[in-house]
């Protein structure tokens, strides 16, 4: 059964911070009493959550849009094309006061300062709550040290007696690492031996969780950052823990994707959506029954309910995925193919529908993997939305190979095995270990179509290395290797002297 979230009365305690550093009010949540027991720790811990769900669309907007995914046709007016093209400026930065991130620390700062001194009637509990929150924070800081580089350094709640104390500078992308990893060792540490999860359930951060963290910050630290083979080892230690802690690769694609089958045990971290109380982003990358009806999929079948599937659909089409993707998943062999999008075109090709790729036929495409479930008349989109999966973990495992001069091909035929099923052929499917580059390119490709909607491929270039982010987003060039941060805006200067413009942009 689904892992409901109440978010309600956490709303009502956790009243909304300004986004800008020295503006975000005064902690409430020290209010005399609610901090003395474990009704409150709790109450904050599900508050936490609700937190980390309202900033999904960021997360994955940071994680994916600026990729070669999308930014292909659309059947309405396209989302965030500045943000695609790479067309961005002091004048138009995106995100402005770091996208919110610092209010959801400081709930969490909140909570790492008081739950410690609180007695739980099970101690273990409290000692997994604490890993949890350590570990989210670590995230929260790694997304802002990939997205700004350096970034304000906070630890602790924001205080009620030293409003000065809020306008804070950049620390260097090298202090927040440390703190990343500092973090990521306190939650290994708050976690012991328990790999459970928290209520059966993986839409709670868990130790698994913070070893696929760990995988992926300490490659980013090892390639980007200078840490070399020793960060390379750290992650390549951490990944391999994972599969002793009840996470594993479902049999086959199939069995990943729709509102049934989010107890699967690949998902490591997921956020949470339910009807009533939370939708995910997805049905933006849909459509109108209007558009979507008169068209046909490549089967041949028509969408509307005139002699048709009756496709159920109430939604948008804001993003379309490049001619680059739909090429790229051309494959009938490979079922991440027709579990990923339903592609649409004009007419039915005789009856034949369309096996493979046909532009001028091409309508557009829905976005399949969160298509939610149908309930009469109504689409609801109520996909739980991994952060994490172990197939995430099988290809950075692969990365971290690579970096070693270690054989990652066994990895990336896993997943390979896993893609085309019964289809696979070893000789013509198979991956054979080659030059770290040409490793690097594969394992690259991989990720691009195991994970498309995940919010993974912008981050999966940055960290293989700004060459594979030149070579594969058309938009970015060397010649401008500060897109690859982003700025800040002048308002957020202006709000807060102590910080600095971020390099190569000009205010």
């Amino acid at each position: 059964m689904k892992k409901y979230i109440y978010i309600i009365v956490a709303m009502v305690i956790f009243s909304s911070c300004s986004d800008e550093l020295d503006l975000v009010s005064p902690s409430e949540l020290t209010a005399a009493g609610f901090w003395d027991t474990e009704v409150g720790a709790a109450t904050a811990h599900t508050g936490i959550y609700a937190n980390l769900r309202s900033e999904a669309r960021d997360f994955w907007l940071l994680g994916e849009i600026r990729s070669d995914i999308w930014g292909g046709r659309t059947y309405e007016s396209a989302s965030y094309t500045s943000l695609i093209e790479s067309n961005i400026s002091v004048a138009n930065a995106p995100f402005g006061g770091w996208a919110g991130f610092y209010s959801r620390i400081h709930r969490i700062n909140d909570f790492l300062i008081n739950v410690p001194n609180i007695t739980f009637t099970n101690e273990s509990d409290k000692n997994h709550m604490i890993a949890q929150a350590y570990g989210l924070r670590a995230l929260y800081y790694y997304t802002l040290l990939k997205t700004w580089g350096d970034v304000p350094l906070i630890t602790e709640p924001f205080p009620t007696d030293d409003l000065g104390a809020l306008s804070q500078a950049r620390s260097s992308s090298a202090e927040v690492m440390a703190q990343i990893k500092s973090d990521i060792a306190a939650s290994l540490s708050s976690f012991g031996s328990d790999g459970s999860f928290w209520n059966g359930s993986r839409v709670y951060w868990s130790k698994a969780a913070t070893l696929a963290l760990k995988g992926d910050v300490f490659i980013w630290s090892g390639n980007i950052m200078g840490g070399g083979s020793a960060d390379f080892t750290e992650a390549k230690s951490a990944l391999q823990q994972i599969a002793a802690l009840g996470v594993s690769l479902a049999p086959n694609i199939s069995d990943l994707w729709g509102v049934n089958k989010e107890g699967n045990n690949e998902f490591i971290f997921a956020i949470s959506y339910t009807q009533d109380q939370a939708s995910n982003i997805f049905n933006s990358f849909t459509g109108r029954t209007t558009e979507i009806h008169p068209n046909y999929n490549d089967n041949g079948d028509l969408m509307g309910p005139v002699g048709g599937l009756d496709f159920v659909i109430s939604g948008a089409n804001r993003y379309g995925q490049s001619e680059k993707t739909i090429l790229l998943l051309d494959d009938n062999d490979d079922a991440r193919k027709d579990a990923t999008f339903i592609r649409l075109y004009t007419d039915d090709n005789g009856g034949a529908g369309y096996t493979s790729y046909n532009e001028p036929k091409y309508f557009g495409s829905i976005f399949k993997k969160f298509l939610g479930r149908v309930d009469g008349t109504q689409r609801i989109f109520e996909n739980d939305v991994p952060l994490y999966r172990y197939a995430d973990v099988v290809l950075m495992l692969a990365e971290a190979k690579n970096l070693l001069n270690e054989d990652p091909s066994g990895e990336i035929n896993q997943i390979r095995q896993r893609a085309y099923g019964a289809n696979y052929v070893a000789l013509t499917h198979g991956y054979t270990n080659a030059s770290q580059t040409n490793n690097a390119n594969a394992i690259l490709d991989e990720r691009y179509k195991e994970f498309i909607g995940e919010g993974k491929r912008w981050w999966d270039l940055r960290r293989a290395g700004a060459s594979f982010v030149y070579n594969n987003v058309s938009f970015i060039s060397s010649n401008d290797s500060h897109l690859l941060l982003f700025p800040i805006t002048n308002d957020m200067i202006g709000r807060n002297p102590s910080l600095v413009q971020t390099t190569g942009y000009t205010n």
